[in-house]
């Protein structure tokens, strides 16, 4: 499970932060934002700053800091990105790195979504599939693991058949050998590496992918008529390998008996120039299992969300909707 991020800071720390950027300016109002899994997030409005500020403290990976810094600048001009106004990626002091943005209105896909708009939902999603597009136009040298600059630091796995191989790892965890079935686990492994030499022709693919594509970090807002992306959010996972890890994740809880966000997600991602398979939802699905399976091998982890991971992966193994509320 990822680290749980404090949900509070003492306000005479947020003031210390607060004056390295803005050394005349006093805190007047502090919100935890909780979507945030590993950092801590929180919004700021700043006497006299018009305009409320973002503060993201990372109490993860202090490397993962100016990564995300690296590749807002990078995306910048392609999709639209939090503006950084202030950061300290090797901390300040005694407190961890940190970095401010501009506050950016707007609400999440997810909240969207749940707002059952179905004409909103339609334009909304047609617009993160073009902007998906956009950010896979980025290429690197070679697939891996991104580090700041940024750059290829390593490879995702080396040698040959890289996912099926991680997903073997992850079904060998210890946590996830509690959390799921022998059969199940089974299953999974047959199905991966199934597709096997299918999934061989991603593996050259070196392309930025934003590596956490869900509705949460997708922030949209109505603007001239039309619904569209505001942000995309939180960076810190991004690697270079194929696109389709990121459609896959946008379209984990899509179900073809009652869509929602497709066809127009994916229309709109090819209308900008993306590329898709002709089995791209298929394929997408079993590139999925393995972020799926890695989720379970985190040490802590709900109830409530293991239940939904594992009926995620039964129902990509077993070829139909997942039963979800």
């Amino acid at each position: 499970m990822r680290a749980e991020p404090r949900r509070s800071l003492p306000a005479p720390v947020l003031e210390r932060i607060v004056h390295t950027a803005f050394p005349d300016c006093h805190v007047l109002s502090i919100e935890p934002l909780g979507d945030g899994r590993r950092n801590a997030n929180f919004k700021l409005q700043i006497d006299p700053a018009p305009e409320p500020v973002v503060l993201r403290i990372h109490e993860h990976d202090a490397a993962l800091c100016q990564k995300e810094i690296d590749l807002m600048r990078l995306v910048g001009g392609l999709a639209p990105v939090p503006e950084v106004i202030h950061a300290e990626p090797h901390g300040w002091e005694d407190l961890p790195p940190f970095r401010m943005t501009r506050w950016i209105e707007g609400i999440t896909f997810r909240d969207l979504k749940r707002s059952g708009d179905a004409e909103a939902i339609a334009q909304a999603a047609q617009a993160a599939g073009e902007t998906l597009a956009a950010i896979g136009t980025l290429q690197f040298p070679k697939p891996g693991w991104l580090a700041p600059g940024p750059t290829v630091a390593s490879p995702l796995l080396e040698g040959a058949d890289p996912m099926p191989r991680f997903l073997d790892l992850c079904l060998a965890s210890e946590n996830l050998q509690a959390r799921v079935p022998a059969e199940l686990r089974d299953r999974i492994h047959a199905s991966m590496w199934s597709k096997a030499q299918r999934l061989s022709g991603l593996d050259s693919e070196a392309r930025l992918v934003h590596g956490d594509f869900n509705k949460r970090n997708v922030l949209v807002r109505h603007a001239g008529g039309r619904w569209g992306v505001a942000a995309i959010l939180d960076w810190e996972f991004a690697v270079s390998g194929s696109p389709l890890a990121d459609l896959a994740t946008f379209l984990r809880y899509e179900r073809t008996a009652r869509p929602v966000a497709e066809p127009h997600f994916s229309v709109g991602y090819v209308r900008a120039g993306g590329r898709l398979p002709h089995d791209w939802r298929s394929l997408a699905r079993i590139v999925d299992l393995a972020a799926l399976c890695e989720s379970l091998t985190h040490d802590r982890l709900p109830n409530d969300a293991i239940a939904e991971i594992v009926e995620l992966l039964r129902a990509t193994i077993e070829d139909r909707d997942p039963y979800l509320t």
